[in-house]
């Protein structure tokens, strides 16, 4: 069997992931405590199918009661140069890094489709995960020896950092499993001093509702007037804690090409992607993440953007997103209007 999982360690290579592991499909109690308590104080926000879906999430067997072998792997998304740069340019929208590139749920499922035919010719069985289905990546890929759980909550890699998309392979092949990674967090609280929300109040405790990637990329309400200050010119997503990390120090910039950001989306005009229509957001975030919160949601967050950027010049996108026919743009915009019109 150690052949068998030195072939499909090879294979992962092959396909271009930077990390591989194997764990036995299991979470453990202490996990699913843990799920259960942010359920239960709420802290998923309006994420409801965190919630409707639990049992699955904390148990792989409740998912698929024939897997015995998670093959979890990584892809490194590390940026080149500094992932914050982008803040300082207050007439210009700041994306997450993540998304400036080629929409990771293909890439990742793409290559995994390959890794999984690999394993499935050894005559077993296979599923295939990619973020979107109930399923606790980070657990899983911390057992399996990737890397651990950092204060943030993300995955941390003493070899790539915070940058890394997991995916997974679960099978009915019995494999040997990795050692679980070890926590080296240490005393570090960088991450939680750099959050710009204070969404993560406890070490290993994140408060989605208080979070700007979720306030931006999850929630399609009108976003709470006290966090948007904090938001600065953040678009879609946040990188503040992941970035800080010390542990990224050792993070080579990624290799996948399709990952390479996207020159029009490292610093895009805000007056620009104000004026954006539905048929026109479409257009310019075709294979972009981006494109999954739709328009409304997306000029919502530039409304903000707007109202924080202090220049003057922008008055007139923000009386136009304020005249928007989508209630929560048009709330956004209104606000942006204000803010302009007092100088701040």
């Amino acid at each position: 069997m150690g052949d068998v999982k030195a072939r499909i360690a090879a294979r992962a290579a092959a396909l271009g992931f930077d990390a591989v592991g194997f764990c036995r499909a299991e979470i453990s109690a202490a996990q699913r405590e843990g799920l259960r308590d942010y359920l239960a104080a709420g802290h998923h926000g309006d994420m409801k199918w965190m919630a409707a879906r639990a049992e699955q999430r904390g148990d792989p067997k409740a998912l698929w009661p024939d897997v015995k072998t998670v093959i979890s792997v990584g892809m490194s998304y590390a940026p080149q140069g500094d992932a914050l740069a982008g803040l300082a340019e207050k007439s210009a929208g700041n994306i997450s890094v993540y998304a400036r590139g080629r929409d990771y749920h293909e890439v990742v499922k793409g290559k995994l489709k390959h890794l999984a035919q690999f394993v499935a010719a050894l005559g077993v069985d296979v599923k295939v995960f990619v973020d979107t289905a109930p399923v606790m990546e980070k657990p899983l890929a911390q057992a399996a020896g990737l890397g651990w759980q950092g204060k943030h909550t993300n995955l941390v890699s003493r070899a790539h950092g915070s940058w890394l998309f997991l995916g997974e392979v679960f099978t009915t092949l019995e494999i040997a499993p990795d050692a679980a990674h070890e926590d080296r967090c240490g005393t570090c609280t960088s991450c939680m001093t750099a959050c710009p929300t204070e969404a993560i109040p406890e070490p290993y405790k994140l408060d989605a509702r208080r979070c700007i990637s979720y306030l931006t990329i999850e929630y399609d309400g009108v976003i709470p007037e006290k966090f948007r200050v904090a938001m600065g010119n953040r678009i879609y997503g946040c990188d503040d804690c992941l970035a800080v990390c010390p542990w990224n120090k050792f993070a080579q910039a990624g290799r996948e090409q399709k990952f390479f950001h996207r020159e029009d989306l490292v610093a895009p005009a805000l007056a620009e992607l104000a004026g954006l229509d539905d048929a026109g957001f479409r257009k310019k975030f075709a294979g972009s993440p981006v494109k999954r919160i739709g328009r409304h949601r997306f000029v919502r967050n530039v409304a903000i953007a707007v109202g924080n950027s202090g220049d003057a010049a922008l008055a007139p996108a923000a009386a136009a997103l304020a005249g928007d026919a989508d209630a929560v743009v048009a709330e956004a915009g209104a606000w942006a209007v204000r803010r302009l019109a007092r100088g701040v």
